[in-house]
């Protein structure tokens, strides 16, 4: 029986596309439904065996480390890559090599929430013969993605960056999900900054690698801005993620983790309130993720909304929206 794969975890980059929420934290410590999504992301890999993870590390990377420390909180051995100058996604891998061994690898990134069955992914990747294989996801915006185009066995044959939808070749957009043997590596040079979108993919298809095309069925969003921040919280709210909110289930589609005050407020599902969160008698909240220490006080309505940690939120009505300290963000 082949060995489980090794994994990944792209958490070095800035995250800069979703300011203000990383003015303070690291990407992958940005909350959904008041975990980390990195947090998710080492669940999914937990859920299909694969245990053995590392993430290379750059901007904030002490919470990163504070909080995940060598896994065994989380069910899994956790190991870290310090960049001090970012070498790329690619770069930051063969980086690493050594870490994979003559091991089949995973790489994912950090502010990617997915539900795919990676076990079926591996299968494939394994039966095909691969040297490399992309999880695809059908899509309607092809202009806001990475186009992959592949034959009907699955090769890949070409790439399309963020087309037209009236001249894009195919749905299926690049999720940043790859399964790899350690022969790719070899495509990377070492010490260098390198790009799998730009320089790996384009290689392996000019010498003809098998280069394979997974697509997968379960949810996936890439957390590249705020407006994909709300939107993966209130997915998750909604059971689409594939993730459970922490806590105990009040009633349905309302949970509470810990010790939580809400006498008088006017709560409709679905809704997570986190630890020691304060909702003022008379104040109104409806499919929204409240996070731990927050205060909602009596003349707040809110909708489709996301609180943070500690945040006090003022008297106002507000819909599709992310408080952070000092900060509203209207999405």
């Amino acid at each position: 029986m082949a060995a489980s794969p090794k994994a990944m975890i792209l958490a070095a980059g800035g995250g800069t596309r979703l300011y203000p929420l990383t003015f303070t934290i690291a990407k992958p410590m940005v909350p959904v439904l008041n975990r980390p999504v990195m947090e998710h992301i080492v669940a999914l890999l937990r859920r299909h065996g694969i245990t053995d993870i590392i993430a290379n590390l750059h901007h904030r990377a002490e919470q990163i480390v504070s909080y995940f420390g060598d896994g065994s909180r989380f069910g899994v051995s956790f190991d870290y890559s310090r960049e001090h100058q970012l070498l790329g996604t690619a770069g930051g891998v063969k980086n690493v090599a050594g870490f994979f061994g003559d091991a089949t690898f995973l790489v994912i990134g950090g502010d990617d929430l997915a539900d795919f069955d990676l076990a079926a992914m591996l299968a494939v990747h394994r039966e095909r013969g691969a040297v490399a294989t992309i999880a695809v996801s059908q899509v309607e915006e092809v202009s806001q993605y990475g186009i992959v185009v592949a034959d009907d066995d699955g090769r890949i044959r070409s790439f399309q960056e963020k087309p037209k939808p009236e001249e894009a070749l195919s749905d299926l957009a690049n999720t940043g999900v790859y399964l790899f043997e350690r022969e790719a590596l070899d495509f990377i040079p070492p010490g260098e900054f390198f790009d799998f979108g730009k320089q790996v993919f384009p290689l392996l298809l000019e010498r003809g690698a098998p280069f394979f095309a997974w697509l997968a069925a379960g949810y996936w969003k890439d957390i590249g801005g705020p407006r994909e921040f709300l939107d993966a919280n209130l997915d998750a709210l909604d059971g689409k993620a594939g993730i459970c909110a922490p806590g105990e289930e009040l009633s349905p589609g309302v949970w509470r983790e810990g010790e939580t005050q809400a006498n008088g407020a006017t709560i409709e599902a679905p809704v997570a309130l986190g630890e020691g969160c304060q909702l003022e008698s008379g104040c109104r909240v409806r499919r929204a993720v409240i996070g731990p220490g927050a205060r909602i006080p009596s003349g707040a309505r809110l909708d489709g909304c996301v609180v943070g940690e500690g945040v006090e939120v003022p008297p106002i009505a507000a819909r599709d929206a992310i408080f952070t300290p000092g900060r509203v963000v209207w999405v």
